[in-house]
């Protein structure tokens, strides 16, 4: 039996790895970045061509109808190159989460929509994780209220999908009255992150299912950190044995001493087993749903511990270079930093695995 990429999948993430070595170089996102934008509009172009925003979106609605695992090749790819397109909110858990708890009628409506490129969504589920005094989103008659922070892919947004204290999702019109976007700043200026200020803002709810959609788009959300934490750690530990085979001193490269070949030998064993590990946790998505939740868990709390070790250790190989923007490693140390924090970090998460193995007991 094969436990690796499928030979389609494969292919998926060379294309998607090779049109951004192409289109968004390093130059690239540094100037997207210092133009205040969280968005290429070359690689999101180039990136629609491939048909990736209807990426999850069942083939009968005019997507391509592909799983959680191809979601995460495709998450790798961007990790890898840092690249600053909206992704995970807009092109897998908004149409995911139409799939999972809209009715036939909104499926009709949204999903060729979402796979064309004609609607964009944000996506706000943070407060279904961890809240922050003051934040928290209820409805009445129909009308939401409150404050939803870390809401992702908000730039260029024209529709958002959020969650109240309940676990229902709604579909809010991002121009709607009495909706205002709170700019919110992250150390990680690849991704577009706001908050949303509503004050009685028409809603369209999804199905009432208990908020089991929303939990479930929640461990998507997880996996999809996870793969880019993966491809970001990968494209750090290149770059420092780069370094080390070119860096020199005392007439020597660095990387012939034996302290700088640990350091190297060490991040490649800490980051080759998570690569399984995101793996299987987006195949169980889509094939194993009962293990999926904790899975996500899994994968999201061990790539945010062990990308943050790769991180800091790559760069140490760097030396002094490492902390200079020259070389723009620190766009993927704070892009893993990112990953590691929202939708629940390293502990946050742990805590909810041990509840749904029963190890602790839920809090009245």
């Amino acid at each position: 039996m094969d436990f690796g990429l499928s030979q389609e999948q494969q292919m998926l993430a060379e294309s998607v790895a090779r049109l951004l070595r192409e289109l968004c170089p390093l130059n690239h996102v540094r100037n997207v970045v210092e133009s205040e934008s969280a968005v290429s509009a070359q690689a999101e172009a180039a990136l629609a061509e491939l048909g990736l925003n209807g990426l999850v979106v069942p083939e009968a609605y005019g997507g391509l109808g592909l799983g959680m695992l191809d979601a995460a090749v495709v998450a790798t790819a961007l990790g890898e190159a840092v690249a600053p397109v909206p992704f995970a909110g807009r092109k897998v858990l908004a149409p995911l989460a139409l799939i999972e708890a809209g009715s036939d009628a909104q499926k009709a409506n949204w999903l060729p929509r979402i796979a064309s490129g004609g609607v964009c969504f944000g996506v706000g589920l943070q407060g279904l994780v961890t809240r922050r005094d003051g934040s928290g989103v209820s409805c009445a008659d129909g009308r939401l209220t409150g404050l939803a922070l870390f809401v992702l892919d908000c730039e260029e947004a024209d529709h958002f999908l959020v969650a109240d204290d309940n676990g229902q999702l709604y579909i809010i019109l991002a121009q709607s009255e009495g909706v205002e976007q709170i700019a919110l700043r992250t150390i990680d200026a690849t991704r577009s992150i706001c908050g949303l200020r509503l004050s009685s803002v028409p809603a369209e709810a999804l199905r009432d299912d208990g908020g089991k959609a929303a939990q479930r788009i929640i461990a998507a959300g997880r996996i999809l950190l996870a793969a880019d934490s993966l491809g970001a750690a990968d494209a750090m530990i290149a770059q420092a044995v780069a370094y080390a085979g070119q860096r020199e001193q005392f007439g020597r490269v660095i990387g012939s001493f034996q302290a700088v070949k640990h350091m190297c030998a060490e991040m490649a064993a800490r980051n080759e087993p998570c690569r399984s590990l995101v793996w299987y946790a987006a195949h169980a998505f889509d094939a194993v749903p009962e293990e999926a939740p904790l899975m996500a868990c899994h994968a999201k709390s061990h790539l945010g511990e062990t990308g943050r070790i790769i991180a800091r250790t790559a760069t140490e190989v760097h030396g002094g270079m490492g902390f200079t923007d020259l070389l723009g490693l620190h766009y993927w140390f704070k892009r893993i930093g990112f990953d590691r924090q929202i939708l629940g970090g390293p502990e946050t998460v742990r805590e909810e695995a041990a509840l749904l193995q029963g190890w602790i007991a839920r809090a009245a």
